[in-house]
């Protein structure tokens, strides 16, 4: 049976955005609850553990220009490093393989010393007991009939009555697994359905490695092949090359179309470019966003216009300004970046704090009068 609660403000998605707006709100002082459908928190920030440390298998890299990124290490006393670069690249096609005299594919980029996910643990530690609630999909969000009479979130056993919603989903998950009952505008309902899904139709492998062999034959790490089923890879090989890793991105059509025989194909596509001792991973892991039923609708592979990203539907609030847009996709500044996540649930606190009362008020001065 289910019950009902009121909050202040409701958050759907305990990412990097949802973990954000979370805690600029509740450090305001204000009655939030995160809900999250998955048992973990995280969104697309996943790291798995190592021989020695983590490896990233969603969001990876931060560049020099992202702020929000760089303040939250540095409030949290997380460390970074700078992405390794330094060897020749591969190229392969259907031809073959040809090494090429430096590496044109890699970008100055900075890694996370302990993992992206620390960043959502970090958010997450901040918040009050009691804030979070895992394995809890929303299912529906209902407008009240009245102006000024808040929205209304239903879980499969709860419903929550809130003063505002942050959604801190991807749009088009959201329209896909959430219930408007018709009532979100129009124009809006077709932008948020045909915004693509950050990595949400990537298959991203991980192969872990007793060393980082490739660099003593003065390789970069860094790979791009027309011929598959990896696209492009890249060294992900902790400080001082520790654990060792390369990673790379496929398709999911490709990954699916291959089966059981994709780590194989993996496999072997490595060999080729980087030699026997490719051949023999410590592990590899296989992370298909595709089939994230908590990321990606079932249409992801067909959402392709990234002109969709960052669109001025998302920069207002909906529903009588109530319902909020918070996941990257929605970011005025570096969407499908983990900076753009957390640009976007700030944006969306700030709307909420610009909107409600101040649940702490100073007390007002008494007045005196000289006699």
């Amino acid at each position: 049976m289910s019950h009902s609660t009121h909050r202040s403000v409701v958050v759907i998605g305990a990412g990097a955005s949802g973990l954000t707006a979370a805690s600029i709100l509740t450090q305001a002082g204000h009655d939030v609850v995160v809900l999250e459908a998955r048992d973990r928190i995280g969104g697309r920030l996943l790291s798995a553990p190592a021989a020695e440390g983590s490896l990233d298998l969603g969001a990876t890299w931060f560049w020099d220009d992202e702020r929000h990124v760089r303040a939250l290490l540095a409030d949290a006393g997380l460390g970074s490093f700078v992405q390794h670069t330094t060897g020749d690249a591969v190229y392969q096609d259907a031809g073959g393989v040809q090494r090429l005299a430096g590496n044109p594919i890699d970008a100055r980029s900075h890694r996370f010393a302990t993992g992206a996910a620390a960043l959502t643990d970090t958010l997450a530690a901040s918040l009050p007991s009691g804030t979070l609630r895992l394995n809890t999909p929303v299912t529906a969000i209902r407008a009240g009939e009245t102006e000024g009479s808040g929205l209304t979130v239903h879980t499969p056993d709860s419903v929550i009555e809130a003063e505002h919603v942050v959604l801190a989903v991807p749009p088009a998950l959201a329209l896909a697994r959430i219930d408007f009952d018709g009532q979100l505008p129009a124009d809006l309902v077709r932008v948020a359905e045909q915004t693509p899904v950050w990595m949400g139709a990537v298959v991203k492998v991980v192969a872990e490695y007793a060393d980082a062999f490739w660099r003593r034959d003065g390789l970069a790490g860094a790979a791009f092949s027309r011929s598959g089923p990896l696209q492009e890879i890249h060294d992900m090989s902790g400080p001082d090359g520790w654990p060792a890793a390369l990673f790379g991105f496929a398709h999911a059509s490709t990954a699916r179309g291959a089966g059981p025989d994709f780590p194989t194909a993996v496999t072997g596509q490595l060999t080729q470019l980087f030699g026997p001792q490719a051949a023999r991973p410590l592990a590899l892991h296989v992370q298909d966003w595709s089939a994230e039923q908590w990321t990606s609708p079932a249409q992801v592979a067909q959402l392709t216009d990234y002109s969709f990203f960052s669109h001025r539907l998302y920069q207002r609030p909906a529903l009588d300004g109530r319902l909020h847009w918070a996941s990257t996709e929605t970011a005025r500044g570096y969407a499908g970046h983990i900076e753009g996540a957390l640009q976007g649930g700030e944006r969306a606190a700030h709307a909420i704090l610009h909107a409600l009362p101040d649940p702490n008020p100073e007390p007002a001065a008494a007045n005196s009068t000289a006699v």
